[in-house]
């Protein structure tokens, strides 16, 4: 039983040399992550071309994410390197303090627009939610609060805003630098950070084509904002090529209590309205310092399979842990034991709807028809610009789904669909009429069939022209 659903690895100190990323490809890596919050253009552009690298000796095809750091609001320093805030203390937030003269009673912000945003009796969390602060009164560039929750405060930590509503921009002036940086890459994916609004993406897809980045763009789910209203999130969805849920932000402005049914209902219509889903953030925490994982952690990541996410991403256990390697194994284990469960097999996906598109008809057809015919061990989808593969993956099934392209972008982008297995197939020199036989003596001769499968395979009449998949064909081996 082969893995379907993906694995997204950061790369960070702890996984940035060639034996670490090959052992990571190998653990079940499909996906890797460069966060743009981290480190230098430099570093960013050798770990990319170590995943090519690594890649093509392993003749695995990978993706390349590229996380922007987006508007994260943050707090200055401390004078002596942090503060105790004491429960019931007042304590003030100044965009105009200095920078690192921050103490017991007052820190610095350089989010201008922080007091605009804020209103009296509102709760600011700072630290993810570690510390809490309730707005007593705003003076100008000063907010005075009391503290809800104290603990020790470090500098640089974040401020969010309960049930959301800071305004800042999609992309800041960092953002735009590390884009013309994503650009040089090649970046196969472009994750957005705290857009708010279907506009904030359709303005980061302005941007990236003005510098030439011709990444699919992952919208990041953190803000409450977009998840107050079905319209909203639908929306941002709807704007976006995937989305991620960003459980650490999210779960700050909304709580954790409606988190889980919040993730729930985003992977569920992600999938509904054809993108790609990850869910992210903290899933294998303790294996930062620890060689196995939680029973928590395994039921975490086994029940974003079960609800269908394309994908599964680890933060600071690939990028800074101690056992880069083995998280991902041990991540690979818990995907299989999961999707071993009927109810990832079996699919209801859009049973009631009319399809406009012909590409879109085919891939339900082959989908249904595959589920429902004994003895179907594959689907083979010829495909120009991986729409095809994307609309069959949105419906569940154990049956592999080939995709196969003589377009290297193509298949990079496909590592990130669940379920589809992307193959290199050069059509340049195969007769039109016997693409679908050749690429499955192609697809045998690498031992993934064997004489007598029986299954199904896809193609276009016009060869070489993407969204054109019109013939559907079930056949022996």
């Amino acid at each position: 039983m082969y893995k379907r659903t993906k694995i997204i690895a950061t790369l960070g100190p702890a996984s940035s040399d060639a034996e670490t990323i090959s052992g990571l490809i190998q653990a079940g890596a499909t996906v890797f992550r460069i966060n743009f919050s981290h480190g230098e253009p430099e570093e960013h552009k050798e770990r990319a071309r170590l995943v090519r690298e690594e890649a093509e000796k392993l003749s695995a095809n990978v993706a390349l994410l590229g996380d922007l750091q987006g508007p994260k609001i943050r707090i200055a320093g401390f004078r002596k390197g942090s503060a105790k805030l004491v429960e019931g203390a007042e304590f003030a937030l100044d965009t105009k303090h200095p920078a690192d003269e921050g103490d017991e009673t007052v820190v610095g912000c350089s989010y201008q627009s922080l007091p605009a945003d804020c209103q009296p009796g509102q709760t600011l969390l700072l630290d993810d939610g570690r510390l809490q602060l309730q707005i007593e009164s705003i003076d100008d560039t000063r907010i005075h609060t009391k503290v809800i929750v104290g603990g020790v405060l470090y500098p640089k930590k974040g401020i969010n805003l309960l049930g959301g509503g800071l305004s800042a921009p999609a992309l800041t002036e960092k953002d735009l630098k590390d884009l013309d940086v994503a650009t040089d890459m090649e970046i196969d994916y472009l994750a957005i950070s705290f857009p708010r609004t279907a506009e904030d993406m359709h303005y980061a897809r302005e941007c990236a084509e003005k510098a030439g980045c011709k990444a699919r763009l992952i919208a990041k789910i953190e803000r409450a904002e977009t998840v107050a209203d079905d319209k909203t999130l639908d929306d941002i969805i709807c704007a976006s090529d995937a989305v991620m849920v960003a459980r650490g932000d999210l779960g700050v402005e909304i709580g954790d209590a409606g988190l889980i049914g919040v993730q729930k209902k985003i992977i569920r219509r992600a999938r509904q309205l054809n993108r790609s889903v990850i869910t992210a953030t903290q899933m294998m925490e303790t294996m930062i310092e620890n060689s196995i994982p939680t029973r928590a952690e395994v039921f975490d990541v086994a029940n974003a399979v079960l609800d269908g996410t394309d994908a599964v991403m680890l933060s600071a256990e690939t990028a800074t842990g101690k056992h880069p390697i083995t998280v991902v194994e041990a991540m690979s284990r818990i995907a299989l034991g999961a999707e071993k469960q009927r109810s990832t097999q079996v699919s209801g996906h859009r049973m009631d709807r009319q399809f406009q598109e012909t590409e879109d008809a085919i891939a339900m057809a082959s989908m249904y028809a595959a589920n429902h015919m004994p003895h179907v061990k594959a689907i083979i989808c010829l495909t120009e610009s991986g729409n095809t593969p994307l609309l069959m993956s949105r419906i569940r099934s154990g049956i592999p789904i080939f995709a196969m392209s003589e377009h290297q972008s193509t298949l990079n982008r496909m590592a990130l669909f669940r379920g589809v297995i992307p193959r290199y197939y050069d059509i340049s020199g195969n007769n039109r009429n016997t693409l679908l036989s050749d690429a499955v003596e192609q697809l045998k001769g690498n031992g993934f069939l064997s004489k007598g499968d029986i299954v199904l395979g896809t193609r276009g009449d016009q060869v070489g022209e993407g969204g054109m998949t019109n013939t559907l064909k079930i056949f022996e081996v």
